[in-house]
């Protein structure tokens, strides 16, 4: 039967009742019933559910797991709101410690660990150092796991009682889940601790990789992440390791396999062979593509981390852009991510096939992705100069059908062309000029603007286009009139005896009418530029109508050094993002490739020097606090 029926706000008066009733019953149904629905309305925010502090603690003394759970949630809840009887169930909890049920002890260590409060913290510290030996793994996995919480509550303590060193003993377990407990707490504690640091050796390195196929998911997470503080000593040491590694690519888990693609991809800036670096990357593709088929959450991440990998690699997923391609049913995350690296996967070689798959992108409905899949086109025509004519012929395919998002969205994209192959493809602007009418947006009309401007001399009714703009200068955006501005100026140099009326009447809007200080300041320029071009006409020429800095799509590609921050951190949030680490984790520590002169240069990155090297030349685990080393 579904819990749902629990989720009703209950009376606290009610549920006393409940849970004082039948004490007789040796099975506590009542009481479970009653605890359930406390549990319920807890969640729904029932501030009723505090008068029952007493009441659930109470019910902590019975002999009965799924009694404990609930009581133990209930407290954790509310320990905040009532300080003082929130320490009347320590006793229970301690008894609780020595039990002989596993899942008891393990359950009471839990609960202890995840209340704030300074008597609680003191009480669990003996008994914490006997539990972290205790006969049964899963009390000792979360016995590592209470003391990473513990030091999160008070670090003091925990350093006093040398816990940490008692955890780093873990790490020789012969249970893996322990193993992988043990590295989870102390990573979470280096990774918020100044001056403490984990570092791995390459025997304990290849002992970790060799339990992970005896882990769950979450152990292999752990591991894997714990991996990430290995460094290898030299090259072929850090080939073999990936090399150990990459079976493991084919779990059906993407957590796990996001991991290995992070520790394999960070082993590989160890790696001096290039055609080894290569033949590893490339394992990457077949289980990124079959992340592809997991729902749309699961895609959006595999996605994001395929964005991030193409930046460094851009060639591991060139046999498979027809996966990247859009279905019907996509949520709109995942086509505008899909849109991204469908333009960073094409090259002359596709081009033809990813232009017929946008053009049918730009006949859907949602008008968002129609507008990217238009942009697209005319970034692809930027990106491969040999398909700029197959591209804008796709775009006049789509100006044709006179949809007013579609004509906009590729007058933009034809501007941008234009600053890109001047004179070349200006045979289209009569096409362009045909379809003012349905320009509405601030983009669109600049775009235009801008084109007829450029172009005053070779479009024979310029002056005439123009002033169609012009009627309501003083109601456009700031953008448009700058523009307007611009473009008049322009036909003015090239088209003196038709533009000469224009130009004064929008140079007197621009330095008499107006309150914005950008169009003001430019239209005094031009006013003092234009009053010498009687003197030295040519001047003025060169400097309205001088080449501009050739356009580019290089301004999508990340930072040299972001990409190599984000490649330490695949799977996680940044990846996602696209942000540095400190952005989205406030107070975590960067992770930073080892530097030093004892190994390799690596000029991979941003075409400078860097050096990467080992600086533990240890064997064992080593644990690493306020500059003394923890080794067991």
């Amino acid at each position: 039967m579904s819990d749902a029926k629990f989720f009703t706000k209950g009376k606290a008066a009610e549920l006393r009742l409940e849970l004082n009733s039948d004490k007789k019953d040796k099975n506590f149904i009542r009481r479970k019933t009653a605890l359930k629905k406390i549990v319920a309305n807890m969640t729904m925010n029932n501030n009723e559910m505090i008068q029952l502090f007493t009441d659930v603690l109470e019910c902590m003394k019975f002999d009965s797991l799924e009694i404990k759970k609930m009581c133990f949630l209930y407290l954790i809840n509310y320990c905040r709101v009532k300080p003082d009887l929130s320490n009347r169930a320590l006793p229970t909890l301690l008894v609780d410690l020595r039990d002989k049920n596993p899942l008891v002890r393990a359950l009471s260590l839990r609960t202890l660990s995840c209340i704030p409060l300074q008597s609680f913290s003191d009480a669990l510290v003996a008994p914490l150092a006997q539990l972290l030996r205790d006969p049964d793994p899963y009390v000792r996995k979360t016995a590592a796991f209470a003391v990473a919480k513990l030091w999160a509550i008070d670090s003091a303590l925990v350093e006093k009682h040398e816990l940490i060193n008692k955890v780093n003993q873990l790490l020789v377990d012969n249970n893996p889940t322990v193993v992988s407990a043990a590295l989870a707490a102390l990573s979470d504690v280096t990774d918020k601790a100044d001056g403490m640091k984990l570092a791995i050796g390459y025997e304990d390195a290849s002992k970790l990789v060799q339990i992970l196929g005896d882990c769950n998911e979450w152990s292999q997470t752990y591991i894997l992440a714990a991996l990430m503080s290995y460094t290898p000593q030299d090259p072929a040491e850090a080939l073999l390791m990936a090399e150990r590694l990459s079976p493991r690519l084919q779990h059906s888990n993407s957590a796990v396999v996001l991991g290995i693609v992070r520790v394999i991809l960070y082993l590989t800036n160890y790696i001096s062979d290039d055609t080894a670096v290569q033949n590893l990357v490339v394992r990457f593709a077949p289980p990124l593509v079959t992340l592809l088929s997991k729902p749309p959450e699961i895609q959006y991440v595999a996605l994001r981390n395929c964005f991030l990998l193409l930046q460094q690699h851009p060639d591991i997923l060139k046999n498979d852009i027809k996966v990247f391609f859009c279905k019907y049913n996509d949520p709109i995350y995942i086509k505008v991510t899909k849109l991204e690296i469908i333009f960073l996967l094409a090259s002359e070689n596709n081009i033809h096939a990813i232009l017929r798959e946008l053009r049918e992108y730009a006949s859907e409905i949602d008008v968002q992705f129609v507008r990217k899949a238009v942009r697209a086109i005319g970034k692809l025509a930027i990106k491969i100069e040999s398909a700029a004519r197959a591209c804008i012929d796709t775009l006049l395919d789509l100006v044709s059908t006179r949809v007013s998002y579609i004509v906009q969205e590729s007058t933009v994209v034809i501007k941008n062309i234009f600053r890109k192959y001047p004179n070349q493809y200006e045979s289209i602007i009569s096409v362009l000029c045909k379809n003012l009418d349905s320009l509405d947006e601030p983009e669109a009309k600049a775009a235009m603007i801008w084109i007829i401007g450029q172009y005053a001399d070779r479009i024979e009714n310029s002056d005439e286009l123009l002033d169609e703009f012009l009627f309501a200068f003083k109601e456009e955006t700031v953008d448009v009139q700058l523009a307007l501005l611009t473009a008049t100026v322009k036909l003015f140099i090239q088209r003196p005896a038709k533009g000469q009326e224009l130009v004064l009447q929008v140079l007197k809007w621009s330095t008499e009418e107006t309150d914005n200080p950008d169009l003001r300041d430019r239209g005094y320029m031009y006013w003092r530029l234009l009053s010498s071009t009687s003197t030295d006409p040519e001047t003025t020429r060169q400097i309205v109508m001088s080449m501009k800095p050739s356009i580019t799509v290089e301004s999508d590609k990340l930072e040299d050094k972001t990409i190599e921050e984000l490649s330490l951190n695949i799977g996680s949030l940044a990846s996602i993002y696209l942000r540095p680490v400190a952005q989205i984790f406030k107070g975590t520590k960067v992770r930073q490739l080892e530097q030093s002169p004892a190994l390799r240069r690596n000029e991979s990155f941003n075409g400078g020097p860097t050096y990467y090297a080992n600086e533990y030349n240890v064997e064992g685990y080593v644990f690493a606090a306020r500059g003394d080393l923890l080794a067991d």
